[in-house]
């Protein structure tokens, strides 16, 4: 009677979850969340947010460069994203003659706009379930092999079904942890241009200090546009392609909006792990994150000291620079974040009430032992997991490993082939190299070589480490980096006009890093058994989770396909530490720009202001994109539930009008990956109308606003 009693108690505990928490592929809308959000406020029709035959809000949603979101805003392509998602494509297109990164950028005809190289455009077109067929072909006593035999299998089959000869991209998931299977239809667009960009002082205002945390007070957007051939079709680069002319475009609301307000973010959001173990956390907390942090800080460190010597190398490392920098800070919160929540704690009480379930006669013998089965997992591959971190930011930041091994094989190529074989590869070969090159600092990387192997050396557990690199001399691998073939561009390029089988085989970098490569495959092969075991674990323990709590709406941890998510505009309670620059408490819900002329420090790296934007807002210069009350609003917050991959993503009102930019998250709730904290998880905005004022009254580009349709 006792245990039936807990496992009632348990699920009713569990029943519903709050409506702002969840990440929603938007075929649950309509049978998981429909009357919740119309309850919220929603105006919209489910088919009004996603339809596979007529225009819906999903059609001016993007995936950009693979990372981020975007949306379009006018009928000519024109996108929004945010500045920091924009970045890498801003600092490439920049030199030190004309720096758009530093001064901005904005294209005052079409003509003037600049091809991004490199980046695209998803739209998703369709989705399906996929659960149903490809289950039927798999079973819990098959394999890893066998299994991954069977969904490769099916994955193939579904991506030739809908691809229609290529003119798709068809992308199949798995979600729960293995349980079910979606596939998504893309179709990508190849010829992105920079229409404008404030100057890294407003779209970057702040800098590392204010990252992850409120008041924010940033420009973070870009703005680029689609184009397309004649008939509308994806093209790469072309003078003759036009605009492309999208199925939706957003409506832009200039009305405000106030605590209370229903919101929702249609994105991309990367990946989270909620449904992530008591034992997971602990490792990732106490191991795998305190690793990552020092490999990633020492990264940092190495490149700030060559961008401070040279404007080229500043520009060449920014965008690398801004993203490690971004993660290191993410990764030390959620440490802290976890420690000061009582993460862990809720884990494990979660995880006793799942037992509660798992031990009841119908249940013993599938999941009773999964949890234990899971923490035996984790301690087997502990330091396993600590020595991917470190090596992964080794080969993140360290460029000549990257670039030996990815070099080494097709110089080997290009060496054996007769005269008439090099004559056909040369092309290829000098694009790969001048590709690989690009924006690279031989004495910076030397330096970060030696650096980062030497941290591997002292940090990483002799059992688990590459032999390769246990036995390099850290100290005087820049000296072995400047003797290879792979020293330099030019050096690599002498090679293709002087080829030596010999010499590349005897190429001491390109041996390292090949030894390297070997080392992180043999482990891979020492784990594999673990692997499978933990990965059969995980699948069964959130099957079991699912089935012992059955009148609630899972939502599935998010994997880059696109999600909405609802909630509302929110407030956040003052810190003693930070100073609000005006805002009261019960207003603490927006910044305006008056706050950014607060915080502005002449001549700071983080916090100074262009003179132009100082003297707009003194002047009050804020045309029709004044708020109601007066102010120039410049970030606001709400509790949305959002992650990394949602960079960008629009926050709209409940008809589906544009409200702002999603551009980070709080400090406060930087565990929000692993778990939902009700009370402390926000999203910051930037405001549509700071957007929107920049544009025109900054940048002086009013004839983009003029594409747009405003909602006053």
């Amino acid at each position: 009677m006792k245990r039936i009693f807990l496992l009632l108690t348990f699920m009713m505990s569990f029943l519903q979850l709050k409506a702002d928490e969840g990440m929603w592929l938007l075929t649950m809308i309509k049978r998981l969340n429909g009357v919740d959000m119309k309850k919220e406020g929603l105006k919209l029709t489910p088919e009004e947010i996603y339809s596979v035959n007529n225009s819906s809000l999903k059609d001016a949603i993007v995936q950009f460069g693979g990372g981020c979101t975007a949306e379009i805003v006018s009928k000519e392509g024109l996108l929004f994203t945010n500045h920091h998602c924009g970045y890498g494509s801003i600092a490439a297109l920049s030199t030190p003659e004309k720096d758009h990164l530093t001064n901005g950028f904005w294209a005052m005809k079409k003509s003037e706009e600049l091809p991004a190289k490199g980046l695209s455009v998803r739209f998703l077109i369709r989705m399906d379930d996929a659960t149903k067929r490809i289950n039927s072909k798999l079973n819990n006593n098959m394999s890893a092999d066998e299994r991954k035999a069977v969904i490769d299998a099916e994955y193939k089959a579904i991506q030739n079904e809908n691809s229609e000869n290529g003119k798709y991209t068809v992308v199949v998931r798995d979600f729960f942890n293995g349980n079910e299977f979606y596939y998504f239809v893309y179709q990508d667009f190849k010829d992105v241009r920079l229409v404008g960009t404030p100057p890294n002082s407003l779209g970057k205002f702040g800098g590392d200090t204010d990252n992850w945390e409120w008041p924010r007070h940033t420009a973070d957007f870009s703005v680029f546009r689609v184009y397309a051939d004649a008939n509308g079709n994806p093209a790469e680069y072309s003078p003759s392609n036009v605009p492309m002319k999208p199925k939706h475009s957003l409506p832009i609301s200039l009305k405000g909006y106030k605590p209370g307000d229903f919101t929702m973010i249609v994105g991309f959001p990367g990946r989270t792990n909620r449904y992530l173990t008591s034992y997971g956390i602990e490792q990732m907390v106490n191991k795998d994150y305190p690793a990552w942090v020092e490999a990633s800080k020492l990264a940092m460190d190495v490149m700030k000291k060559y961008m401070d010597k040279d404007q080229a190398t500043k520009l060449d490392y920014a965008s690398q620079y801004a993203s490690v920098a971004n993660y290191w800070k993410n990764r030390q919160g959620t440490i802290d974040a976890v420690n000061k929540n009582g993460t862990i704690s809720d884990k494990k009480a979660l995880e006793n009430k799942f037992m509660t379930w798992a031990v009841l006669p119908e249940n013993e013998e599938m999941y009773s032992g999964v949890l234990a089965n899971i923490q035996a997992n984790y301690a087997q591959f502990s330091n396993r997991n600590v020595e991917r971190n470190y090596s992964s930011q080794l080969q993140r930041n360290a460029k000549y490993i990257a670039v030996a091994y990815q070099l080494g094989s097709l110089l080997k190529t290009y060496a054996d082939q007769d005269a008439n074989g090099k004559v056909a590869m040369k092309t290829k070969v000098t694009d790969a190299i001048e590709k690989l090159y690009d924006g690279f600092n031989p004495n910076l990387e030397g330096e970060m070589l030696n650096s980062m192997v030497n941290l591997y050396q002292q940090k990483v557990a002799k059992s688990d480490a590459s032999p390769t690199l246990l036995a390099a001399d850290a100290k005087n691998l820049s000296t072995l980096a400047f003797s290879s073939i792979f020293a330099t561009k030019e050096s690599a390029l002498n090679f293709v006009n002087n080829p030596d089988r010999l010499k590349i085989d005897a190429d001491p970098m390109l041996k390292l890093a090949n030894g390297f490569i070997n080392d992180q495959k043999l482990s891979g092969e020492k784990y594999a058994k673990v692997d499978e075991a933990f990965a059969k674990n995980s699948r069964i323990f959130l099957d079991g989770l699912r089935k012992s709590m059955p009148e609630k709406d899972f939502y599935p941890d998010a994997n880059s396909t696109m999600r909405l998510t609802y909630g509302k505009v929110s407030t956040l309670p003052e810190r003693t530490d930070r100073n609000y620059h005006g805002i009261s408490e019960k207003n603490n819900y927006y910044t305006d720009v008056n706050g950014m002329v607060a915080k502005y420090k002449k001549g700071d790296e983080e916090f100074d202001l262009p003179q132009d934007f100082i003297d707009l807002v003194k002047k009050k210069d804020f045309g029709m994109y004044t708020d109601k009350k007066g102010f120039m609003p410049a970030n606001f917050l709400s509790d949305n539930d959002i992650t990394g991959g949602n960079s960008g993503s629009p926050i709209l009102d409940g008809r589906g009008n544009l409200l702002g930019l999603a551009f980070d998250g709080n400090s406060e709730a930087l565990s929000g990956d692993i778990i939902f904290d009700q009370k402390w998880q926000k999203t910051i905005n930037v405001d549509v109308r700071m957007v929107l004022w920049i544009i025109e009254k900054y940048g002086k580009a009013g004839h983009l606003i003029s594409e747009m349709t405003l909602v006053k």
